[in-house]
């Protein structure tokens, strides 16, 4: 896996010419995530075709070597993976190390919980200071024992049953980690695993257990609540599988041509399940002129060439039964913020304070430092937009991949330079980011790091 550099690398956005083309982005990371290790294990050979390489993904494509799966990449986003069918993890030599991918770790504890091995999870000082309770209250319910630091953080050592228990479990807050985290380590327990979502989330582990096989129910109960039921100890069976392109990645090329005069750029086949398209609702509703063409379906998912085009925007309220469709989303949308008549109010967004940073208060310091009125609440933000000058200040990135780039994009539509202070985690999701960006017309320069 590779590791981030020991030295920061800040990184400077100035003003962008028009952003105009055709472009794809990398593949969606949540689907990379899940497809690595539903073909870990999986009877036979999976394909998958526009993996994001990414080092999140990396860890993971590592873990599942780790477990005894053969993961071979045989060029640029194209990958094997043969498994070791379910039930068949071996217990690997050393610690398995995420890095600084949450996704990875969480979905990974709940594939090992119900294999009767021991595993210790660690990752970089990001990962190991963000609490993992979630995932482990209904783990240690389902039998497995964990050792951990105190607030249930990395490292920790999972030890699973010789059985695990099956469960009904209501999710206390919506979250697809842990809606995920729960079916996987169904997939080896006997009976019926139980899921209850009072608010549905994003569906992707959904999609491609069925893809794979799995013995899979979803419906509603009368309350209106979605209900998923996993039979477990059923064989999976190896798929080919396309990965389309990721909208967290695309969100930043969204915001970046509504923003810079004179845009007009297209994202080819880019993922539009209705649970991921959150940002592209609340930006038509602040006037974004963004048009979705060629709709189609991509491997039980939808997919779509979404054109955007330079706009003015208007401030709006988002409503807080939006953020599960949106929640990767809203460091970009503050920036669109930044830029729009009148106010933007984020309501319900708690969940970014257990992010790779507290992204509330990173949005909040660094819009502050480059001229943005901005209002923090416990789990709000309200932006102002229009100053009339946006720019010229250095942002903390606190190892937070969504807060580099999105202040790179600030940059790039603003009236002065922004100065990012770390630009590795970029790495982390979307290491084309700047390439890509540089093609359409962006400009990013190096930066020496601020003395010690």
């Amino acid at each position: 896996m590779p590791s981030m550099s020991p030295s920061p690398a800040p990184l400077v956005a100035a003003s962008a010419r028009p952003l105009q083309g055709r472009v794809r982005v990398p593949g969606d990371k949540s689907i990379s995530h899940r497809a690595l290790m539903l073909g870990a294990l999986a009877i036979g050979e999976t394909t998958i075709d526009g993996l994001l390489e990414g080092d999140d993904v990396l860890a993971t494509a590592a873990a599942m070597r780790a477990f005894g799966a053969i993961v071979t990449r045989t060029e640029p986003g194209r990958w094997r993976v043969r498994g070791v069918g379910v039930g068949g993890f071996l217990e690997p030599e050393d610690c398995i190390d995420f890095g600084n991918s949450g996704t990875g770790a969480r979905l990974a504890m709940g594939l090992v919980a119900s294999q009767a091995i021991s595993v210790t999870f660690t990752g970089d000082a990001s990962l190991r200071a963000r609490p993992m309770g979630r995932i482990l209250d209904p783990l240690r319910r389902m039998g497995v024992q964990v050792l951990a630091r105190s607030k249930d953080r990395l490292p920790l050592t999972l030890k699973g049953p010789d059985i695990t228990l099956p469960i009904e479990y209501r999710v206390p807050v919506p979250s697809a980690r842990v809606k995920s985290a729960v079916l996987f380590a169904g997939l080896n327990t006997p009976g019926i695993t139980t899921i209850i979502e009072p608010t549905p989330t994003r569906d992707h582990t959904e999609r491609l257990l069925e893809r794979f096989g799995a013995a899979l129910e979803v419906d509603r109960n009368e309350d209106g609540e979605r209900v998923v039921r996993l039979e477990g100890r059923r064989d999976l069976k190896a798929q080919p599988l396309v990965i389309p392109g990721d909208p967290s990645s695309a969100a930043f090329l969204i915001v970046a041509a509504l923003l810079i005069d004179g845009s007009d750029l297209t994202i080819e086949s880019m993922l539009l399940n209705p649970m991921r398209i959150g940002l592209i609702e609340t930006l038509v509703e602040m006037g974004g002129a963004i048009e979705i063409d060629n709709r189609r379906t991509v491997g039980g998912e939808a997919v779509g060439d979404v054109r955007v085009r330079a706009s003015r925007l208007r401030g709006v309220v988002v409503p807080a039964e939006r953020a599960p469709s949106m929640i990767d989303e809203y460091p970009a949308l503050a920036i669109a913020a930044a830029f729009a008549e009148g106010v933007t109010v984020m309501n319900g967004i708690s969940e970014l304070r257990l992010k790779e940073s507290d992204r509330i208060a990173a949005l909040a310091a660094g819009l502050g430092a480059n001229g943005v009125t901005v209002e923090e609440g416990p789990e709000s933000l309200a932006v102002t937009g229009g100053a009339a000058r946006i720019g010229g200040g250095t942002v903390a990135t606190r190892l937070d991949h969504r807060i580099a780039i999105s202040f790179l994009v600030l940059g790039l539509a603003g009236h002065a330079p922004v100065t990012i202070d770390d630009s590795r985690a970029i790495d982390t999701h979307f290491p084309e980011f700047q390439a890509l960006m540089n093609g359409l017309g962006a400009h990013f320069e190096r930066a020496e790091p601020a003395a010690a």
